[in-house]
């Protein structure tokens, strides 16, 4: 089985996490994927001033490509910790962190880019906790409700 547990820096993701370690730590078939939303992408890393020319249309967006990986590596630094922590929760749960994995988001929207996650990994399950409140103010709650109202095919934990 695989689940994808979304993460913010909030209390409440630290419980959750702490909850599923618990709860799933004697149940060797499952793989877990910890995922966390940086902040958006900045506007001038979304596309580039384009060219009629191809060469130079082709040679801008290898230019942008680079660039908007560059700020997910930059990104991903600077909020890596979210992910030790929570991974470091779901390890003194008794959770064997062999079976996770790590991954960044980068979207405007927050449970779009969960749910993609959650299609192009073939996680069966997403866990999310019900309030909590991340670094760039965005609440977790009302990700949760549009993840319960756009989720097709996949079982939702919302975690109190």
């Amino acid at each position: 089985m695989r689940f994808l547990l979304a993460v913010d820096e909030s209390e409440n993701s630290h419980r959750v996490a702490r909850y599923v370690g618990s709860l799933l730590r004697r149940t060797p078939d499952v793989a877990l994927t910890l995922f966390h939303v940086l902040k958006p992408m900045p506007r001038e890393l979304l596309e580039h001033g384009g060219s009629e020319d191809p060469a130079t249309e082709a040679q801008l967006g290898v230019q942008l490509r680079g660039e908007q990986e560059a700020w997910i590596r930059k990104e991903g630094a600077a909020e890596c910790h979210i992910l030790k922590r929570a991974c470091e929760t779901l390890n003194q749960s008794g959770f064997d962190t062999s079976r996770v994995a790590l991954k960044y988001g980068h979207e405007d929207d927050i449970a779009r880019n969960i749910l993609e996650e959650a299609r192009i990994g073939h996680h069966e399950t997403i866990v999310v906790g019900r309030h909590g409140m991340s670094r760039s103010k965005r609440v977790f709650g009302a990700v949760t409700d549009q993840l319960l109202r756009d989720a097709k095919g996949v079982a939702i934990w919302v975690v109190e």
